[in-house]
């Protein structure tokens, strides 16, 4: 993907005007609670609600909607845990194009089953020894398809920031705000609309504590592979960030924060009971990361993308009993 150019925020202007009327224009939301404990206004752009249950629709869609008659033919490939699974099944079926999904062995039974039930071919594969890049190339030599990666391409990442644009235009300029991190789409896609929107604000991406490549990448100035972090933010097991990404969050963003799997519980606990929302660990990352900068947050006007909301139920009930 190094090839292609990085995307701009005019980028994310088309990706939005090609979704619109297909992906929902998710409701940003508040909580008196929230506000209270944090003693600032926050903003929840709530991604769970959109289609297939998180923010991967929108570059899915964005990107699928681009193909060329050829393309649609022959068909799409993609790699994914599960949320760019959907929204590259759900995207291909709106669009009438086959779709093949490699899918780790390990993935929510949830997101393996609704890819199928989107009508996509699943190939299964083992995350901890296999490598699902080389087999997606693979099945897109092979078969002539066209291999669209979670995040590391310019039309996924403009289609991702079409989130946090839709926030500023409904709530105006922001303080801070805080994304969810894996391989970097949504947190850069949020880079191009925040550093457009709202240019001051303060911009964090938020990963798990035990896969902080993104944050030894973003010190260091150059991308950092890691192995397979074990975390229940399936969403960000992420092994390095793209050639794509990772220079717009080098250039856009004020630094990476992480988050232990016991604070994602907390937050979803409190998305649960106090919100009666649906989120799953890794959308309840930027919650975390805000509220371990607490005394920096008095008094201003925070965002914070809850990235999905796609959890097996008895997982969910599990994680939440803790």
């Amino acid at each position: 993907m190094s090839e292609q150019k990085l995307p701009t925020f005019e980028d994310v202007v088309a990706a939005s005007e090609r979704i619109a009327g297909v992906a929902h224009r998710t409701p940003v939301l508040s909580s008196s609670t929230a506000n209270a404990e944090l003693g600032a206004e926050i903003f929840f752009k709530c991604e769970n609600y959109q289609r297939m249950g998180a923010f991967k629709f929108r570059g899915g869609y964005n990107s699928l909607a681009r193909f060329t008659p050829e393309q649609r033919k022959a068909g799409v490939v993609a790699f994914s845990s599960g949320n760019h699974a959907q929204a590259i099944a759900l995207s291909a079926r709106l669009l009438g194009m086959p779709a093949t999904i490699v899918m780790p062995h390990d993935a929510p039974a949830a997101k393996v089953a609704a890819t199928r039930g989107y009508g996509a071919q699943v190939v299964i594969y083992d995350r901890y020894t296999e490598d699902r890049e080389q087999i997606g190339r693979d099945l897109a030599a092979r078969h002539g398809l066209t291999l669209i990666p979670p995040y590391d391409h310019a039309d996924v990442i403009a289609g991702q920031g079409t989130a946090a644009k839709e926030l500023f235009e409904e709530v105006g300029r922001l303080d801070y705000v805080f994304a969810p991190l894996g391989g970097g789409g949504l947190l850069s896609g949020t880079a191009l609309s925040t550093r457009a929107l709202s240019p001051s604000a303060k911009l964090f991406g938020v990963e798990p504590e035990a896969g902080n490549d993104g944050q030894q990448s973003f010190r260091s100035g150059s991308i950092v592979h890691i192995e397979t972090p074990k975390t229940i933010a399936d969403g960000a097991q992420t092994q390095h960030l793209g050639n794509l990404t990772f220079p717009i969050i080098k250039r856009d963003v004020d630094d990476i924060l992480t988050a232990s799997d016991e604070q994602l519980r907390a937050d979803m606990r409190f998305f649960a009971e106090r919100m009666k929302m649906v989120v799953e660990p890794t959308g309840a990352l930027g919650l975390a990361a805000a509220r371990a900068m607490k005394a920096q947050l008095q008094g201003k006007r925070v965002g914070i993308i809850i990235s999905g909301g796609n959890v097996d139920i008895a997982r969910y009930a599990e994680l939440l009993a803790r």
